[in-house]
């Protein structure tokens, strides 16, 4: 019987079909992406690959998975001692490597400086000219300069002019510069790691605790290459989880509410084989076994889309710089493929079954005399457990934005656990739709009560008596634009705030901002100094550890000029004063949970370990959270970071002339890697990288849902219009032309669409009103931005899509030589 009913009915279970392809397709790709990361490929040892052993300064404890990029453990950051360098000397040969930012003028900002003698480790050879010999003298990888050019070369330590001796043929993973050993110890005074000649045993016996001693595949550990693949791995890691969620959660409800949506359309038939005698079992048994049937094809079929679906969505990944150039996802026998592929296909399964469930068991109740109704009305299209998961959702959903408004507004600073929340509204809405559609189809049409000709009120009554129906095709209006608008309203409004907190907290005039490189030196920061009228802020970032009990703690530093800081930095003191800020203290977050007047015992990224009084304590939010030190700790640069500023805030004093003093800026940092900009310019471009990662999560997850959502509009419009064969036959035989009948059926469309965009601003009203809540207390200001150009092209696209379910199946029905008004179905 239900593969008799899937030969009769193939072109309603070809919808269902459709949505659960696409479905599970969209899980297994999710899956596969979450299953590869992980079970990473071993990365090729690169600098180190002719290296027998490395020695590296390393903490057994520290994960850094957990940590910000580029921020170092105490050991890793103190470097090889020189006690360590003794012990490890004895054992034979011993070359030191260091690595540190050297970037020729002009050149990429990746660029890293390392002395010659480790060169030959990582198979470079001198392709033209010979090794450095004065301090004066460094080796490049050809392409960059020739043999004996003059060039300029941008470090932590300053500019420098230099010869080029040699170059050597380039590699992939990095873009070095090679120095003397005594230049590079000038430079960097860090020693990042050790080559080891001698027996790896004594080597490891030589060490003991105080490193790690890496072989093998172990040696990528020392490559400069580790941080970049470690950032686009922690990245892809943070992102693809979210997306999973939401486009998962959406993928599931539509294809549940689908198969659901199938089987209401079916009343007729079903009452038809209780007349014949059907029980209610065999009939529950017989929608479960075609549920079954089309579960089992479509997510058989939706794996194996997933699979290629999942390289396309690593590559949109990849376009987008979350996810390393080499993340891949081949077919494979493996278990991280197969299990995720398995998963999604038994996910596909059960819900489907999930979805027909209720409706099987309310089908099965159907009474045999509804077979020779003329009309069949959905009064409320409510059931008791509808009504009741949707009255949780709504709670939910309420509670979520009191929450989210008064009780926890850090949370939206949290993608992965915001975008989940903001599902919660718009999914209550769609289960709530049916109760909807009463009031909304009145209140839409009510403007057209007085329209000439009857379509006006045969579209209001049609609507008004198949309510299931109506919200079953408005469902996918509802998620498509309410949950692209919480996304994408929200992205752009964090923005915003971020971008107004920042404009706050800076009081400069000016200032100077990395052009093509990462940071800039403190000699360029010395010479705008030294410029008459012209009064600098540039914060140094550090890395300080604290202990707390047993346990290390790890906060950022900000080395900056106590004056400076005062005279630039707009920060709400809760505790002391700034006024009492100097080389033994520091300023520190309230989050720290300290007060002004204790002490703080700190180690320093270069080892040495320091008491410092608490000056005073100011708010912050947590992740900008910061302590402020004295410039003496700005020589702890190097070993925790690069030993660059990031920004350099400048003011004019009063009665400076501007154009003189910015003309004087602009030629002190002419070919320095640095450029002037006005304080706005700055504050931009600040936010604008702070929203980057963020934007990217949002929009990334915002593309999948709209593109699901798209195909799920049409597939769901056609199951719907292709049915109502009936439908169109009475209007033919009530005199209907069939201008008439397209016009009834695209005015219904476009009711089914508003309601589902109406549904969808209630729902996003509701997110957004957490949101400014939220903003409200975090930056005391929560001005809503909105992309109305998006989110307006979202909704015609959509709207065109409805459209378009409904003038296709009607159109292909009106073209047929006959339309026979049949009791049950064609």
């Amino acid at each position: 019987m239900a593969l008799q009913t899937l030969r009769g009915r193939w072109v309603s279970f070809l919808g269902t079909a459709v949505a659960l392809v696409l479905g599970v397709a969209q899980v297994a790709a999710m899956g596969l992406l979450l299953m590869t990361l992980l079970d990473l490929p071993d990365r090729p040892v690169e600098r180190f690959a002719k290296a027998p052993a490395v020695v590296m300064p390393s903490d057994p404890t520290w994960d850094p998975a957990h940590r910000d990029l580029g921020v170092r453990s105490l050991p890793e950051a103190r470097g090889v001692s020189q006690d360590l360098l003794r012990k490890v000397s004895g054992t034979g040969g011993t070359v030191v490597d260091r690595a540190f930012y050297a970037q020729l003028e002009g050149g990429p900002r990746e660029q890293i400086g390392h002395p010659w003698p480790v060169a030959r480790f990582g198979g470079y050879t001198v392709k033209d000219g010979r090794a450095p010999a004065s301090d004066k003298e460094i080796v490049i990888a050809s392409g960059r300069a020739q043999t004996g050019d003059k060039v300029t070369v941008l470090t932590a330590a300053g500019v420098g002019s230099y010869t080029v001796s040699g170059t050597v043929s380039p590699v992939d993973w990095e873009d070095a510069v090679f120095f003397t050993d005594a230049e590079a110890a000038r430079l960097a005074p860090r020693i990042q790691a050790l080559v080891a000649l001698g027996a790896t045993d004594k080597v490891r016996e030589a060490v003991g605790e105080d490193a790690e001693v890496l072989t093998g595949q172990d040696r990528h550990k020392a490559d400069t290459s580790e941080d970049r693949d470690r950032e686009a791995v922690d990245n892809t890691i943070t992102l693809v989880p979210v997306m999973a969620s939401v486009a998962g959660t959406t993928a599931v409800f539509v294809v549940a509410s689908t198969f659901a949506f199938a089987v209401i359309q079916r009343r007729r038939e079903v009452a038809l084989l209780r007349t014949v005698g059907a029980t209610p079992r065999q009939v529950r048994r017989m929608i479960r076994n075609e549920a079954l049937l089309v579960s089992g094809f479509a997510s058989a079929v939706g794996a194996v889309l997933g699979l290629f679906g999942a390289q396309l969505l690593a590559e949109m990944l990849i376009g987008m710089g979350v996810s390393p150039p080499w993340f891949r996802i081949e077919p494979s026998l493996h278990w991280t493929v197969l299990a995720p592929l398995a998963a999604a296909f038994l996910v596909g399964i059960l819900v489907a079954l999930c979805g027909v469930a209720v409706s099987a068991r309310r089908a099965g109740n159907i009474r045999p005399i509804e077979a020779l109704r003329e009309a069949a009305v959905d009064h409320s299209g409510m059931t008791p457990g509808r009504l009741l998961l949707g009255a949780m959702g709504l709670v939910c959903g309420v509670g979520l934005t009191v929450w989210i408004a008064l009780g926890d507004p850090a949370m939206v600073l949290s993608p992965s656990a915001y975008a989940l929340s903001l599902l919660v509204p718009v999914l209550a809405a769609a289960v709530l739709a049916p109760l909807a559609v009463g009031p909304f189809t009145r209140l839409l049409m009510w403007p057209l009560r007085r329209c000439p000709g009857p379509t006006a009120i045969l579209v209001r009554e049609s609507v008004l008596t198949s309510r299931r129906r109506t919200a079953a095709t408005a469902a996918p209006v509802l998620l498509t634009i309410g949950l692209t608008f919480s996304l994408l309203a929200t992205t752009d409004t964090l923005g915003a705030a971020r971008e107004n907190g920042s404009h706050e907290q800076v009081r400069s005039d000016y200032a100077l901002t990395p052009d093509g490189t990462p940071g800039i030196s403190p000699q360029v920061v010395e010479q705008v100094t030294r410029i008459d009228g012209v009064q600098v802020a540039a914060p140094i970032p550090t890395t300080i550890y604290t202990h707390d009990e047993d346990r290390l703690e790890v906060n950022d530093g900000l080395v900056v000029d106590s004056a400076a800081l005062k005279r630039m930095m707009h920060l709400t003191v809760v505790d002391g004063s700034l006024d009492a800020l100097d080389d033994n203290s520091t300023v520190v977050a309230d989050l720290w949970g300290m007060d002004a007047g204790s002490t703080l015992k700190v180690s320093m990224a270069d080892g040495e370990e320091v008491n410092l009084r608490i000056a005073a304590t100011y708010h912050a939010q947590r992740g900008e959270d910061v302590a402020y030190l004295p410039q003496r700790f700005a020589k702890t640069a190097v070993y925790a970071r690069d030993g660059l500023a990031r920004h350099a805030y400048i003011a004019l004093t009063p009665g400076t002339h501007r154009a003189t003093a910015t003309t004087a800026i602009r030629k002190a940092v002419a070919g320095t890697g640095a450029r002037l900009i006005t304080r706005d310019q700055l504050v931009a471009s600040e936010s604008a990288y702070a929203h980057h990662l963020t934007e990217v999560r949002q929009r990334s997850v915002t593309v999948i849902i709209v593109m699901f959502c798209f195909i799920a509009i049409l597939n769901t419009l056609l199951m719907a219009t292709a049915d109502r064969r009936r439908d169109l036959a009475v209007l033919r035989m009530a005199g209907a032309t069939p201008k008439q009948v397209m016009g009834f059926f695209i005015t219904e469309s476009l009711l089914v669409a508003a309601i589902g965009v109406a549904l969808a601003l209630i729902a996003t009203s509701l997110n957004l009103i957490g949101l400014w809540g939220a903003l409200h207390q975090l930056f005391g200001t929560a001005p809503i931005t909105v992309p109305y150009a998006t989110i307006t092209g979202i909704t015609v696209m959509s709207t065109l899509l409805a459209v378009a379910g409904t003038v296709l199946p009607v159109s292909t029905a009106l073209r047929a030589r006959t339309v026979r008004l049949v009791g049950t179905r064609e």
